[in-house]
């Protein structure tokens, strides 16, 4: 292509003619050559077409790997691989840009990717980047402990939190002093997919005993403190109980959360059999509660066809709103449940036999703060 008369248009010429192009068709193009990506990347370009309106994607996050594996699936760590649903079709967004080994994303808001990544020095770091304007920024050091038992949630306004049995650490980028707030917490037990909804975190807890267990939805409020001028975590973790829920955490094997649309919370988990020790599934189930009138509600069931498929082994669920995404070790390709409708997702990026989780990805020209 280094002989194509396209290279030797002006580059305010190729600005114009790409800038009728929607996001969507500008993030493909940029895969098409080194000219094409270095054009579409520019820092004039990006200003250029920076009002453009969002696209709503499924991200995935890298499997854990062990190190004689890694190698072989080097290609996972470099790039974010996206599923746009309304296409059907995979995206990979570069990480190249990024001075850092082994980057793994864990989790996006407004546009913005965090996610851990080796420094220089050979300790974890959390880093902010967005992969469509290529930026990004080092957030405050943190210990490699953080990165490996700690869940990483961002809200609607790029509070970020790192969360944990024992301790939450907490991070605004308006803030005066730019360093982690620690505050301890005070759950019974690991929390299990914990999700941040308007000013509240949602994780559910096992109360029960080694033998059983227990499952409870918790709350904590994310308070302003105006007379500190700070943004904290209140550790007053509540545990939510209505007595008009009845039984309905116990009717569900493994439960976990995702955010829905608005003010309500997904919960998702295999629909008990019975209620003896090692119970099997007869379906997945997904449930909505919505936090005005706090009632559940079922929102759908997977159908025989897509559940035969993860019944007899281990799943992982990931999205948001009315996308809930389902990884089966070995299944091969990923289930979506896409507003009340599902289907498979077929090309799952590497041999299809992983274990992914993921994350739901705006992707926009939003610039790091």
């Amino acid at each position: 292509m280094e002989d194509s008369p396209i290279n030797r248009l002006p580059e305010d010429t190729l600005h114009q003619i790409f800038s009728s192009l929607s996001l969507r068709q500008i993030m493909i193009c940029r895969s098409v050559c080194k000219l094409f990506n270095r054009t579409l990347t520019s820092s004039s370009f990006i200003h250029l077409i920076s009002a453009r309106s969002h696209l709503h994607l499924l991200a995935l996050r890298p499997p854990h790997l062990h190190h004689h594996h890694h190698s072989r699936h080097a290609s996972l760590h470099s790039c974010i691989h996206v599923y746009d649903p309304d296409q059907n079709q995979w995206l990979r967004f570069s990480l190249d840009f990024l001075p850092f080994r082994s980057p793994h994303p864990v989790a996006s808001s407004l546009g913005l990717v965090y996610l851990w990544a080796d420094s220089p020095d050979s300790n974890k770091s959390l880093i902010v980047c967005n992969p469509l304007t290529r930026q990004y920024r080092v957030l405050p050091q943190l210990g490699s402990a953080w990165s490996r038992h700690g869940s990483v949630l961002v809200d609607s306004r790029n509070r970020v939190m790192v969360l944990t049995e024992l301790a939450a650490l907490y991070f605004s980028f308006s803030q005066k002093t730019q360093q982690w707030l620690k505050f301890s917490s005070n759950l019974p037990s690991k929390p299990r997919s914990p999700i941040v909804i308007s000013n509240s975190v949602f994780a559910l807890c096992d109360v029960g005993s080694p033998w059983r267990s227990k499952w409870k939805l918790f709350s904590c409020a994310v308070k302003n403190l105006l007379n500190l001028n700070l943004n904290v975590m209140n550790n007053n973790w509540e545990c939510l109980e209505r007595h008009e829920w009845g039984d309905i955490f116990d009717i569900m094997k493994r439960p976990r959360l995702i955010p829905g649309d608005g003010n309500k919370i997904l919960m998702i988990g295999g629909l008990k059999s019975n209620y003896s020790f090692n119970q099997s599934c007869s379906t997945i189930l997904i449930l909505r509660l919505d936090l005005e009138t706090m009632e559940w509600e079922e929102a759908t069931r997977m159908p025989e066809a897509l559940h035969r498929w993860f019944q007899d082994s281990k799943f992982k669920v990931f999205g948001g709103g009315n996308r809930v995404c389902f990884s089966g070790k070995k299944v091969g390709r990923l289930a979506l449940w896409d507003c009340c409708k599902w289907r498979w997702i077929d090309g799952v990026p590497g041999n299809g036999d992983e274990l992914f989780r993921g994350f739901t990805f705006e992707a926009r020209l939003t610039a790091i703060p």
